[in-house]
C-alpha cells in the first residue's frame, strides 16, 4: 500500500490516496502505521477519498485508532497533495469532513502550493453541541477541577471539541499530566482536545496542545483556531492573531462580518513509501 508522509507545522500524518488504494481497516492501520518505532511514525492516519458533495473527502484517525471529526493541518496538507499530485487544477477547493464542509484557497507559485488558507467555519459555543456538560452555556472562563486544582477553561468546537486554558508559560506547564486528565474528564462526553495558551500581546499567542487520542503534538490547526476564539472571547486579543506552536506559525482570523474563522499556514511533503506489513 502506497502512502505519503506530510506535515503542517510539525503535525505529521500518514496520507493514503483512496482513489488508488483500498483501506479496509483504517482504525487498525492507523495504530500500526503511526507507531514511531515499528511503523512509519506520525500523529495519525488521513484518507483522501472521493466525495459526492465536495471536491474531496477526508477521514482522519488518531494514534489510538479513534476517528476524529476534523484536523486543520491535515486540511492544508490535502490541498497541497491533490494539487501537486495532479488530482485537480482548481486553486479553490471544497473538502467534506466529519466535522462539516471546509473550503480552502491555495497560494500557488510556479506550480507549488506555498501556503493554504482554510475557511474553518463558525465556532460552536453552545455547551451541548461541543459537547461539554456544564451549567452555563457558553462556557467562557469557567473553572474545572483537575487533580484538586481549579483551572479556568473556555470551551469551543471547531468541528471537534476544545478546552482552552490560559497559563503563564506553556513551555514549562505540565501539559502531559494535565492534558490527560482534562481529555478524559467526565464533563467531556466525547473527550476533548486541550490547549494551553500564553497571551503575548493582542496579536500574538503561544500555545501547546494535547490532542484527543494522540497526546501532545507539535501543532493543531483546529486547536489554534479555538485558542484564538477563546482569546477574543476573554478580551485578550484582536480579531487577527499570530499563533506560535511548537512546530511553526499559523495566522488565525475570526471574521466579524461572517463569524467564520480563517486559518492560513504551510503544508509540506516529507516522503513517499510503501507499507508492506499486514494489519
Amino acid at each position: 500500500m502506497r502512502f505519503t508522509k506530510m506535515e503542517g507545522c510539525g503535525n505529521d500524518y500518514i496520507y493514503i490516496n483512496c482513489f488508488e488504494e483500498d483501506v479496509k481497516q483504517p482504525e487498525k492501520l492507523a495504530i500500526a502505521m503511526s507507531e514511531r518505532h515499528f511503523g512509519v511514525g506520525g500523529d495519525g492516519l488521513v484518507l483522501i477519498m472521493p466525495s459526492q458533495k465536495a471536491d474531496f473527502r477526508m477521514r482522519m484517525f488518531n494514534l489510538d485508532g479513534s476517528e476524529g471529526e476534523m484536523c486543520g493541518n491535515a486540511v492544508r496538507c490535502i490541498g497541497k497533495y491533490v494539487y501537486e499530485r495532479g488530482m485537480t487544477k482548481k486553486e479553490k477547493l471544497s473538502l467534506e469532513t466529519a466535522g462539516g464542509m471546509r473550503y480552502m484557497t491555495l497560494n500557488v507559485e510556479a506550480g507549488i502550493v506555498k501556503t493554504v488558507s482554510v475557511d474553518m467555519g463558525e465556532p460552536v459555543l453552545e455547551a451541548e453541541k461541543i459537547p461539554v456538560i456544564h451549567g452555563d452555556s457558553p462556557v467562557i472562563g469557567k473553572s474545572i477541577t483537575v487533580d484538586r486544582k481549579e483551572l479556568i477553561f473556555t470551551c469551543v468546537s471547531m468541528g471537534n471539541p476544545h478546552a482552552v486554558t490560559f497559563v503563564d508559560d506553556p513551555q514549562v506547564f505540565p501539559v502531559e499530566a494535565c492534558g490527560k486528565r482534562v481529555e478524559t474528564n467526565p464533563l467531556f462526553p466525547n473527550r476533548t482536545n486541550v490547549e494551553f495558551v500564553q497571551v503575548i500581546n493582542r496579536k500574538h499567542i503561544k500555545m501547546r496542545v494535547w490532542e484527543r487520542g494522540s497526546g501532545e503534538t507539535l501543532a493543531c490547526g483546529t486547536g489554534a483556531c479555538a485558542s484564538v476564539v477563546a482569546s477574543i472571547l476573554n478580551g485578550f486579543c484582536d480579531r487577527e492573531v499570530q499563533v506560535s506552536l511548537v512546530g511553526g506559525e499559523l495566522t488565525i482570523t475570526w471574521n466579524e462580518q461572517d463569524n467564520h474563522v480563517y486559518m492560513s499556514g504551510p503544508a509540506s511533503f516529507s516522503f513517499d513509501g510503501v507499507w508492506l506489513r499486514e494489519v
